[in-house]
C-alpha cells in the first residue's frame, strides 16, 4: 500500500480531529495552499475584477483569469470555453433554463437512473416549460447501467439532449460515458456531463469526450464551496439564451433597451466569488503537484483493500459496479435501518454520508430506504479503514 502521509499533512482538518473522514462524495477537505490562498487574498489583494483602473484591481482581475485558465489547462479545453458557476448544480440550471429555444413539444430528453437530483429536476422543469418528454436510462438490480438497453433507447428516442454523469455520486460507478456520448452525438443530441465526482478521481480530457457541456464543482476537487464551472463549447454557449443580467455582462445599456456581451462573459453578471476562484486555483496547484502523480494508485489500492475489509462481513450487501467505481462504496447490512447503522458508526468517530445521498429515484429502484456511503480520496489510509471496520463490527454486534 502506497504511503500518502505527505498528501495528508497538508490538509489542517486532520490536525484538529481525531475523527475518521470517509464522506469525500459530498465534500472534500481543504489543502493548507487553499486557505492561505483565501487568507491572502482579503489580507492583500481585495478589489473587485473586471471594473477598476488601480493597480490592485487591475493585479486580482489578473489572478482571477489566471485560475480560469489554469482550470482550462487541467481540463484540456480553451479558457474561453469556461463560465465560473457557484457550482456543478448552477451550471446544470443555467444550461437547463436557457435551452428552451432549442427544446420543442414531445421532443425527448434523456438521463440515467443514476443521476442525482440535481440532475434530474431542472430537466423535468425544462420538460413541463416545453413539452417535451424526459426518458430515463435503466439499470440492473445492484445499480449497473444497462449499455446495450441505453445505446437502443439512444438510437430509438432520438433525444434531443441526454445529460448524464460521468461517475454516480452514490454507487461510485463510472459509466461507459463516451460510449454514450458517441451515440448522442450520432444523432445530433446536444449533450450535458455531470462531472461532479468524476473531476477528483478520474480528470478528464473534456476536449477528447467532446461533449457540448461539462459541469464541475470546486468543493469537490479539494478547492472552496460556492464555486463551479460551465464548461463549453463556443458553438454549444451560442445556443443559451441569457440567463441572468446584470454588470459585467452587458455591452451598451440605455434607458431604453441593453445588449450583451458574446461568448462565457454574457453568463458572468455581477461580482462573482472572486476569493474562491482563487482559491481553486490553488486547488488545482495541489491537484498539478507531484505528491499527487500516485494520487490514482493510493486511492484504487485504498478502495480495493476497503472492498475486500467489507466483503469479509456477513450480511454486508453492497451496490453499484464495484469494478468500474471512483472509490465510493454504497452498501447495508442486513434489514438494519442505514441511519442506525451511520448512527453508530458517527459515534465512534467515524464520518460517512447516509440516506438516499439525494438519489431518491435511484434508492427507490434499489428497493431499499437508503444506504451507507463510504467516500475515499487521497488522504485516506489504510489506519481509516481498520478503524472504520472495527467500528463498522461493533455497531453490528449492537444491532444484532
Amino acid at each position: 500500500m502506497l504511503d500518502n502521509q505527505k498528501i495528508r499533512s497538508q490538509f489542517p482538518f486532520f490536525k484538529h480531529t481525531e475523527s475518521v473522514y470517509l464522506d469525500n462524495g459530498a465534500t472534500t477537505q481543504k489543502p493548507q495552499n487553499v486557505i492561505d490562498a483565501i487568507t491572502e487574498f482579503y489580507t492583500c489583494h481585495n478589489a473587485n475584477v473586471h471594473r477598476g483602473v488601480s493597480e490592485f484591481a487591475s493585479n486580482t482581475t489578473a489572478l482571477y483569469e489566471q485560475a480560469r485558465t489554469k482550470l482550462a489547462q487541467f481540463c484540456q479545453v480553451d479558457a474561453e470555453q469556461i463560465v465560473w458557476t457557484k457550482g456543478a448544480t448552477e451550471a446544470i440550471n443555467l444550461v437547463a433554463s436557457s435551452i428552451d429555444a432549442h427544446i420543442e413539444k414531445d421532443d425527448v430528453i434523456i438521463i440515467s437512473s443514476l443521476e442525482h437530483h440535481a440532475n434530474i429536476v431542472p430537466w423535468q422543469t425544462l420538460c413541463k416549460r416545453t413539452g417535451a418528454t424526459l426518458h430515463i436510462l435503466p439499470i440492473d438490480a445492484n445499480g449497473v447501467l444497462n449499455l446495450d438497453v441505453s445505446l437502443a433507447m439512444i438510437n430509438t428516442l432520438k433525444p434531443k439532449l441526454m445529460a448524464i454523469s460521468h461517475a454516480s455520486n452514490t454507487l461510485g460507478n463510472i459509466l461507459p460515458i463516451q460510449s454514450l456520448l458517441d451515440a448522442a452525438h450520432a444523432i445530433n443530441a446536444i449533450t450535458l456531463v455531470d462531472g461532479a465526482q468524476a473531476m477528483q478521481h478520474l480528470r478528464p480530457n473534456i476536449r477528447a469526450l467532446n461533449c457540448d457541456f461539462y459541469v464541475l464543482s470546486a468543493h469537490k476537487m479539494f478547492g472552496p464551496t460556492g464555486v463551479g464551472a460551465l464548461i463549453a463549447k463556443p458553438h454549444s454557449l451560442s445556443l443559451l439564451s441569457t440567463y441572468q443580467t446584470g454588470g459585467e455582462m452587458i455591452e451598451r445599456v440605455s434607458f431604453n433597451e441593453s445588449s450583451f456581451r458574446q461568448g462565457n462573459a454574457r453568463f458572468e453578471a455581477g461580482t462573482p466569488n472572486i476569493a474562491g476562484v482563487i482559491g481553486f486555483s490553488a486547488a488545482l496547484d495541489f491537484m498539478g503537484s507531484s505528491e499527487m502523480a500516485t494520487q490514482l494508485a493510493v486511492e484504487k489500492a485504498l478502495y480495493q483493500y476497503t472492498l475486500n475489509a467489507l466483503k469479509q462481513i456477513d450480511g454486508i450487501k453492497i451496490y453499484g459496479d464495484l469494478n468500474n467505481n471512483i472509490g465510493t462504496i454504497s452498501f447495508n447490512y442486513k434489514d438494519e435501518h442505514n441511519l442506525d447503522v451511520a448512527t453508530l458508526l458517527d459515534q465512534a468517530g467515524i464520518i460517512v454520508r447516509s440516506g438516499n445521498h439525494c438519489t431518491q429515484p435511484l434508492i427507490n429502484l434499489l428497493g431499499v430506504a437508503g444506504t451507507i456511503r463510504v467516500s475515499l480520496s487521497c488522504y485516506n489510509n489504510v489506519d481509516d479503514i481498520d478503524r472504520f471496520i472495527v467500528a463498522l463490527k461493533q455497531a453490528i454486534e449492537l444491532l444484532d
